[in-house]
């Protein structure tokens, strides 16, 4: 069964303010601060000092459940192939972890035994560790003394901590050398972003709301056309499925095209040869499935069409692009990487909208007679 959404509460800031008891939407909004004060505690515990002309055996970038599952990646694949320290990817600390090493993690689960038991061998090993987790419980007790310890300053939902997530990675390589990054511009690009997004503004000016109403009632195929891109659409997957209940297919373009079942199904869903036809918003004759869209994330400067074109061997025509060369334009510092995070900040809205539009997050407060009294029903705060 394909559930239906009412769009008419997008248009409706009060009764998005008034749906979201749990505060889901101000959370989202904290993005960019959470940026700045995770530069601010990384400042504070000496990452910089300590990692300053270092040329470690590896760096080890920890994925943990949450978003340092996603965060990891992306940080790696924004240093590339071409970074000049060995980037190695992890649920744990290796066994060969040593003092020639950086291990970088984050967490929002204070309890997580796994981490802590990591954090504490390479400790013990004497590895440099840069960490992101609550002050309390063992993964703190684990690094003690030792640890560089980044503690979360500006408190979110489970799900919603991406930007700490990243920018913990972020600061350790920036100390190293392997990427310069002013997360201060990257944060002031987040906040214009989410001016665009403000629930207050209506879906043909909110990109938000607009990608929402494009992935309502659909099942979302999410391709990057580039591996940063691929990265966040995983994550995009992600949030989906966390807040709007919505399974996604995510992969890099070129995976995708060779996905033969899935390249017939798209086929199908086009139907018969009908001049009225939308190969879209028809669904496939005979199947309860929402229709598929194809939606391309791109992160670099160039043309995404070209690349599509030369690691797919094809197109989409009726694709939807999610390249934001109009708010980053190409040739912009840390251009990939503030694209990168503000197409993750888009699709954390376009999910928390969806999630909200559909009495995911929450009751319709339509149906409550205290949301037409201004003196109860909830009001919205931050930047209109």
């Amino acid at each position: 069964m394909i559930t239906v959404l009412d769009d008419t509460l997008l248009d409706d800031a009060a009764a998005l303010a008034a749906v979201d008891t749990a505060g889901f939407l101000r959370s989202a909004a904290t993005a960019g601060a959470q940026l700045r004060a995770a530069a601010q505690a990384a400042e504070e515990s000496g990452v910089a000092q300590a990692l300053a002309g270092s040329r470690p055996r590896a760096l080890v970038l920890l994925r943990r459940p949450g978003t340092s599952r996603w965060a990891a990646p992306i940080l790696a694949a924004l240093l590339g192939d071409a970074c000049p320290v060995p980037v190695v990817l992890a649920d744990s600390a290796p066994a060969w972890i040593g003092p020639l090493d950086v291990l970088v993690a984050h967490t929002a689960d204070p309890g997580d035994r796994e981490l802590a038991d990591s954090v504490h061998r390479a400790v013990l090993r004497g590895c440099e560790v840069v960490l992101s987790a609550p002050m309390e419980g063992p993964i703190a007790a684990a690094g003690a003394g030792s640890a560089r310890l980044l503690e979360p300053r500006v408190p979110v939902p489970p799900g919603l901590d991406l930007p700490r997530a990243l920018s913990t990675g972020l600061v350790t390589a920036s100390a190293l050398g392997l990427l310069r990054v002013d997360l201060e511009t990257v944060a002031a690009e987040i906040d214009r972003e989410l001016e665009r997004d403000h629930p207050s503004h209506e879906p043909f000016v909110n990109p938000a709301k607009t990608l929402a109403l494009r992935l309502a009632d659909r099942t979302p195929l999410l391709w990057g056309t580039d591996a940063v891109a691929t990265e966040v659409a995983g994550y995009a997957a992600a949030a989906l499925a966390r807040h709007a209940g919505i399974v996604a297919h995510a992969a890099d373009v070129a995976e995708a095209a060779g996905a033969s079942a899935l390249q017939r199904l798209l086929v199908a869903s086009a139907g018969p040869d009908d001049v009225f036809h939308d190969p879209f918003d028809d669904p496939p004759p005979g199947t309860g499935a929402a229709p598929p869209r194809v939606v391309l994330l791109s992160t670099d400067d160039v043309d995404p069409t070209a690349a599509v074109a030369r690691r797919a061997g094809r197109g989409w025509p009726s694709a939807d692009l999610v390249h934001l060369v109009e708010e980053v334009p190409p040739g912009s510092p840390h251009g990939v990487l503030t694209r990168a995070v503000l197409t993750a900040t888009r699709f954390d809205l376009a999910a928390l909208y969806l999630g909200l539009a559909g009495s995911l997050l929450g009751s319709d407060p339509r149906a409550d007679p205290r949301a037409d009294d201004p003196d109860t029903a909830p009001q919205l705060s931050g930047p209109a």
